[in-house]
Parts: C-alpha cells; structure tokens; sequence
C-alpha cells in the first residue's frame, strides 16, 4: 500500500537491553523502535539503508526528529547499478560531542548482504541509548546532556519514559521493487534498577 507500519510488542519496556538480528536489502527506509508509543512516537535506532541512510545512530521518531549521526552511508556500484561495497561521508551535521564510531569503522564491520546483528541498551529518562553492530559499539546517545538542534529534553522524558519494541516499515515509494527488510531473533532481557 505504501504506507508503511510499525509491529510492536504489546509489553511495554523501561530498562532492557534487546539484540535483534536484520538484513535490509540496499534502498530500504526502516527502523528500530525503543519505547515506542502506539503511534509510533519512539526513540529509534535508524536502519536507513539507503544513499545518504544511517544504520545505527538514534533518531527521535514523533519526538523532536533529533538525531546524533555524524555521517551517512553511500552505496559503490558496478556499471549494471549492483551495490558493490558501501562508504561513510560526514554529513555536516553538527551534533553535540557523543560517542560515535568513526565512518571507516562502521563499514569495516557491516556485513553487506548478509545477517547483522544489532543490541541496544535503553536506561533512564531522558534515556541513555546505546547501540552495537555485531559486537561493536556504534553510537551513545545520553538524553539527559544531550542539547542537539529539535531536542527537548523534558518531552522525550515524558513521551518515552517507557514503551513497546518495534519494528518499522517506513511508508512511501521509495523503496526498490521487491525490497524488504528481515527481522530474526529477537530477544529481550528486562534490567534492574541501577544495572
């Protein structure tokens, strides 16, 4: 249809830690979702697995459109347009000193056309997001110092304080023929108060 969609647990989360293995085909807009509300107002996890895409940083979804990723992905390709290999640009964004996983590094261990393997961690609130690619660190986002362009601080406390896991399928037409991008593997391991 078009117009995209979110599957969301029906239990809602505060402090966990969730792996989820995905294998986007090139060209796709997806997400994954962190204390998502029914409407889809979240922290996500961006699997934006396109020219000028992301796979990894945090974007406020419905909360601000924040985002903390200094650099996008572009696709390399053959003269027949196949996806070759993939490169990292700074994309001028200025965000606020975070850690982030250089560009370079990021492509060094993204497995292209195969299963890769995302955690993220979610504590507090405003929370601290943190996010590994199989195995690696990618990206930390802290809520409570963060202060980048479209950010509010108490809103996001307040809409995302706690939520639902998801996954997203973004709506429109941009996506190629046939494209999808697979879930597997899910787990969920809920945290203690101070762990």
């Amino acid at each position: 249809s078009g117009n995209g969609g979110i599957l969301l647990t029906d239990k809602k989360f505060k402090n966990f830690e969730v792996s989820i293995d995905m294998k986007p085909d090139w060209g796709i807009c997806s997400g994954f979702f962190v204390r998502s509300n029914d409407k889809g107002q979240c922290i996500q996890m961006m699997v934006d697995y396109h020219d000028a895409g992301n796979v990894g940083h945090i974007y406020g979804e419905g909360t601000g459109g924040f985002n903390n990723r200094p650099y996008d992905i572009f696709g390399k390709y053959d003269d027949k347009m196949n996806l070759l290999s993939l490169e990292a640009k700074p994309n001028g964004n200025k965000v606020p000193p975070a850690f982030s996983i250089s560009g370079e590094d990021w492509v060094k261990l993204w497995k292209l056309n195969e299963w890769n393997t995302a955690k993220v961690r979610v504590v507090g609130s405003p929370p601290v997001v943190t996010t590994w690619i199989n195995g690696t660190k990618v990206s930390e986002f802290d809520g409570k110092t963060y202060d980048g362009p479209n950010y509010d601080k108490a809103k996001v406390a307040e809409m995302t304080a706690e939520g639902s896991i998801a996954v997203q399928v973004h709506g429109g037409k941009s996506w190629p023929a046939g494209a999808k991008c697979r879930w597997k593997n899910i787990k969920v391991r809920e945290l203690k108060d101070g762990e």
